[in-house]
């Protein structure tokens, strides 16, 4: 299951900039993009930080997964369409192949939220940041 690698290094990237942070703060949540063409699979994904998780830095943390559609763009027709992942990924309208993905390569952290402590408060205060 390429998930699992696949969260081994999503770890240890979010570990290198929480360890670059002076205050190492609590993660909250990590948002992530995934595309639909990546063939990753969302709930392997999640089970699989839930598991690589637990007892580490990022333990009780929220993996929150985002995922974006397979779209291409047909260049005779001038048109974007949604191919049928696993079916038919040539235009619907002329046939043409599949050359032009706009959208669902994608697999990318888009941001961090974690807690901090403000200053002269003893609240918790909520912060995003893009790693």
């Amino acid at each position: 299951m390429h998930e699992t690698d696949m969260t081994k290094a999503l770890i240890l990237t979010v570990r290198d900039w929480w360890e670059s942070q002076p205050e190492h703060p609590p993660i909250e949540k990590v948002h992530l993009t995934v595309g639909q063409f990546t063939c990753v699979e969302p709930a392997g994904l999640q089970f699989a930080f839930d598991v690589q998780t637990q007892g580490t830095f990022l333990d009780g943390a929220e993996l929150v997964i985002q995922e974006t559609p397979l779209i291409a763009y047909c260049h005779p027709c001038q048109a974007e369409y949604r191919p049928e992942m696993g079916l038919h990924y040539a235009c619907p309208t002329c046939g043409t192949p599949m050359e032009d993905i706009r959208s669902g390569r994608e697999l990318k952290i888009d941001r961090v939220e974690y807690a901090a402590a403000a200053p002269t408060v003893s609240t918790t205060q909520r912060n995003t940041d893009n790693v």
